[in-house]
């Protein structure tokens, strides 16, 4: 019986995520700060993606950070308000009933 060691799963902080896309954008490639840090290539790619999305730069139709916070608000807001309307609906059915 072979047990493969479970590897723990490393936490990264803002700082450290944001220290090291600006490695990246200060001009050092994407592997060479992947192996310095020892880093997946692939895990860098999406902090510097997710780090052009919330600046903006991002590919043509993407949310930025600021855009998808507040869409979710607003979808929190139309939920509710259709709730209400409902509510509305069903008190003035009830009220049109009895007074008839």
């Amino acid at each position: 019986m072979d047990q493969k060691k479970k590897r723990t799963r490393r936490m990264h902080t803002r700082e450290f995520k944001a220290d090291t896309v600006a490695l990246v954008r200060s001009g050092r490639g994407v592997p060479q700060v992947a192996q310095d840090l020892r880093l997946a290539n692939s895990l860098v790619y999406d902090w510097c993606r997710t780090g052009r999305r919330g600046r903006g730069q991002g590919s043509p139709g993407a949310l930025t950070t600021a855009e998808k916070k507040n869409f979710a608000s607003v979808v929190r807001e139309v939920k509710v308000l259709r709730m209400e309307r409902e509510i509305l609906k069903r008190a003035a059915t009830f009220f049109a009933k009895e007074s008839a």
